[in-house]
């Protein structure tokens, strides 16, 4: 089922069907990635678009665990985030979790946002960064 507004799906056949833009830094070249999963198993029909990132299993873990709450957090007006930047990466993740409809943006911009994109780092690439050694 199509959605007349936009064209996107109503809903996905798959547990997960996630597509990631991922862009390195403003004005390069976006790059997109697919995960794609039904009952823990990527990308099941073989006529579909394969999942394609580099460690999909891995994606598909930190998916599982952590997407619900990160996904679709909970409001904490209570939270403070350090004032550091952690590189000019952006993330833009939508598609389906658990037939709830996701549109998430990731960034790098300081250490809440730093945190999220670490916790899906398998997801959204890992950046690496500093050891802290001198």
């Amino acid at each position: 089922m199509v959605s007349e507004k936009n064209s996107e799906p109503a809903s996905s056949e798959y547990d997960v069907d996630l597509t990631v833009t991922l862009t390195e830094a403003p004005g390069a070249e976006s790059r997109e990635f697919h995960l794609r999963s039904a009952a823990g198993l990527l990308s099941p029909d073989p006529d579909s678009m394969h999942s394609n990132l580099p460690d999909a299993l891995a994606a598909l873990a930190a998916v599982e665990q952590f997407g619900e709450e990160i996904f679709f957090p909970e409001p904490r007006p209570d939270r403070i985030c350090t004032q550091q930047y952690g590189g000019p990466q952006v993330a833009v993740v939508k598609g389906w979790f658990r037939g709830r409809k996701v549109h998430s943006h990731f960034s790098r911009t300081d250490g809440c946002e730093i945190a999220r994109w670490k916790t899906l780092a398998a997801l959204l690439g890992n950046t690496g960064g500093s050891t802290g050694a001198v």
